[in-house]
């Protein structure tokens, strides 16, 4: 009983520690400071605590003195979080789907002007399946890259669309980099429909990585949604904000 209370107030004596390491963690300082910005709107501020993208990005190793590359950066979500976060120390690279980031961030708004828009060409057109693109080969003309990362972007691309993706970011990648991979989550070996068209098969997703070369190193639970049945549209009103997503971590072998 003795040592049970003073292990008790062990713990409760170290919990200020705790916090002020956690308060102390350049990442989480970083991020949070990112997050506060001016440039961020209050649409992307309600996103915050779906999205947990100091916890996301920690769970990926990201530090910030990495050479990164972001796959499909779209509006910008995800770049005004790490282009801050590797302004000093790293680089931040994007490519594929830029043009909403290169309009209305890169070199428009301050802070952002290092942040480096990969030039590809590269050709989009309408999959077989509803709801999907298929891409022409390509080459991101970069190499040495600490870390890629997409967030919700899988789904938009067909099988051999995604082998492309992968193979690519596998040569890009220098040994030992890693790739983070987020996305909505459909059933295993569930039909593509119109109405699962934005989710991906995550055990699909895995072999597909296997055979590009890239060795499984983990996932994350992050972005678990016990609620969401995987059944319906992501845009659905009883499930946007709330999808379950998978959250992989990949590395190229050294």
């Amino acid at each position: 009983m003795i040592r049970s209370l003073s292990v008790m107030l062990a713990l409760v004596l170290a919990q200020p520690t705790w916090a002020q390491a956690d308060a102390e963690n350049p990442l989480q300082v970083a991020v949070d400071a990112a997050l506060a910005a001016e440039v961020r709107t209050e649409k992307e501020r309600d996103r915050d605590a779906n999205r947990k993208p100091f916890q996301t990005l920690e769970f990926f190793g990201i530090e910030q003195d990495m050479k990164v590359l972001e796959l499909f950066p779209g509006g910008g979500w995800y770049t005004k979080v790490l282009a801050p976060i590797l302004k000093q120390e790293g680089e931040l690279h994007v490519a594929l789907g830029t043009r909403r980031v290169s309009e209305n961030l890169v070199g428009v708004e301050e802070g952002f002007e290092d942040v480096k828009v990969l030039d590809i060409d590269i050709d989009f057109s309408r999959g077989e399946l509803v709801g999907t693109n298929t891409i022409t080969p390509f080459s991101f003309g970069e190499s040495g890259y600490d870390a890629a990362l997409t967030f919700r972007n899988m789904h938009n691309f067909d099988a051999a669309s995604r082998q492309i993706i992968n193979e690519q970011v596998f040569k890009a990648l220098k040994k030992g980099g890693i790739y983070g991979v987020v996305d909505h989550t459909r059933r295993h070996m569930e039909a593509h429909t119109a109405e699962n068209r934005r989710r991906a098969d995550p055990v699909t997703i895995i072999k597909e990585l296997l055979d590009a070369g890239f060795e499984f190193e983990g996932y994350s639970d992050l972005h678990f949604r016990a609620d969401d049945e995987l059944r319906y549209e992501v845009g659905r009103k009883t499930v946007t904000g709330n999808t379950d997503r998978f959250t992989f971590l990949f590395r190229k072998p050294k």
